[in-house]
């Protein structure tokens, strides 16, 4: 990477900073209950117990936002990293079936195996994540519009079987509704601690594998020659990608398109570098989730769109784009 560019993806990224911490104080503002952004200062700097507008900033907005900022940072780096490992301009966890077999395996074992808990429920995600991954690498192979419609076919296959668990078990059906409409609202309620952490660990070992990921696209001899393990790098990235996925999903329900949409908006200025491409991931991924969610809770007079909703909205013409370039953009 030239210092040219390195200057320019270094200006991106504090830029990208810049944004998201305004989108984030704009997000401490909107809702039901307005506050304005002094007020939301004052509620961060110096709390009044009695104040119920610093009390709706502190519980619920300030939680709300920094969950938003961890689901999105996940599914970006994901789709990054399943994007360089394979290749393949279309990989994302949401259209590679990653979504779909952690959500079906939340309604199975809902539903046959009395699954509840939030650790268990990371678990169960991760594993039906995994053998979906595994499932559409197997049928796809390296060709990316068929990996891609083996994900699409398995995400149908799922959801219909899903919905048929769903349908015949009304208890089943009201735990998952809540769960599967991908949004972040009512999730800062909920016991984040564990799920947090998983995230931020996964984080920062994808942005640790940049370095060894970078070598192995030089070539299995070249990788060697710099030291690096080719298998154990391509095997850590799927774990951490998949990890990333499952709990994201876990946490607030199947969002899809963000793994898509972020790598190919930051690929032109990361220049070729994949640490440049995942740190760059690491703030738009926030960005655009924070920015869907506030957008989320303005739309509609009598309640809030899911942010699962706005971010298909935007994904839907991005894989139109992306098909049509046909991995024109270089990976």
């Amino acid at each position: 990477m030239s210092g040219t560019s390195h200057r320019g993806a270094t200006l991106a990224l504090v830029g990208g900073l810049i944004l998201l911490v305004a989108a984030v104080l704009v997000s401490f503002t909107v809702g039901q209950g307005e506050v304005s952004v002094p007020e939301a200062f004052r509620a961060l700097v110096s709390p009044d117990a009695g104040d119920d507008a610093h009390l709706t900033v502190r519980t619920v907005r300030v939680p709300r936002a920094l969950l938003a900022m961890l689901v999105g940072a996940a599914l970006a780096l994901s789709g990054a990293l399943v994007q360089t490992l394979t290749r393949n301009p279309l990989a994302e966890p949401g259209l590679l079936g990653v979504t779909a077999g952690a959500s079906f395996a939340v309604v199975v074992a809902t539903q046959f195996l009395d699954v509840t808990g939030q650790v268990a429920t990371l678990v169960v995600a991760f594993v039906g994540a995994a053998l979906a991954a595994f499932v559409v690498q197997a049928v796809g192979g390296a060709d990316p519009l068929r990996l891609l419609l083996a994900g699409v076919a398995l995400t149908a296959v799922l959801a219909g079987f899903s919905i048929g668990i769903r349908l015949t078990d009304p208890d089943t059906f009201d735990t998952y509704r809540f769960w599967s409409v991908g949004s972040l609202a009512g999730r800062e309620q909920l016991p984040l601690l564990v799920p947090c952490v998983v995230l931020m660990a996964a984080l920062a070992a994808a942005l640790l594998l940049g370095r060894p990921l970078s070598a192995v696209l030089l070539g299995d001899e070249v990788a060697h020659g710099l030291g690096v393990s080719v298998l154990r790098t391509r095997v850590l990235t799927l774990l951490v990608a998949t990890v990333l996925a499952a709990t994201a999903t876990a946490v607030a329900g199947p969002i899809m398109f963000v793994g898509l949409i972020v790598p190919h908006l930051v690929r032109r200025i990361a220049q070729g570098s994949i640490t440049w491409l995942l740190l760059l991931c690491l703030v738009t991924g926030p960005l655009l989730v924070v920015l869907s969610d506030t957008l989320a809770r303005v739309l509609l007079e009598t309640g809030e769109v899911p942010v699962a909703i706005l971010t298909a909205v935007i994904g839907g013409p991005m894989l139109i784009w992306v098909v049509r370039r046909n991995g024109a953009v270089g990976l």
